[in-house]
């Protein structure tokens, strides 16, 4: 199996199986995300206590690119603090607009979404999540 499989294999995966799918009941913060360009549109709810994200979930309908990459996001960001998810953050727009050839390992399953670079059209719809959840975490319910 070649990496471009393996990382196929891992977003289809992550699209139809994904990860932290719903809302939290009562979150602590709360933003959504719509991508005029294709229609993606994410909904991100927090469970932030003490600066650390003890809970998150994402909700919405979107291209595979898009819901994969929400769902890798989630399982990224619980248990991280606020700082540490601007710094991933900032670590993954680099790698999906092609700015780093070696991506941190910290980004797990998201590196599946590395050839997203060659799509420039694409790079929206595999950073709505993240966008989103910069957005969130602006905003308290």
């Amino acid at each position: 199996m070649s990496l471009n499989d393996l990382f196929t294999e891992i977003i289809l995966d992550h699209y139809q199986h994904p990860h932290n799918h719903g809302l939290i009941s009562s979150p602590s913060h709360f933003s959504r995300g719509f991508n005029e360009s294709c229609g993606d549109d994410i909904q991100i709810s927090l469970l932030v206590e003490k600066d650390i994200i003890v809970d998150v979930k994402f909700s919405g309908a979107g291209c595979s690119i898009s819901q994969a990459s929400a769902s890798i996001m989630t399982d990224i960001v619980r248990g991280k603090s606020v700082d540490q998810i601007k710094t991933l953050a900032g670590k993954f727009y680099d790698m999906v607009k092609g700015n780093e050839a070696n991506p941190d390992e910290d980004l797990g399953d998201a590196v599946a979404l590395q050839g997203v670079a060659k799509f420039p059209v694409r790079v929206k719809c595999a950073t709505l999540a993240w966008h989103t959840l910069e957005e969130a975490l602006k905003q308290q319910k």
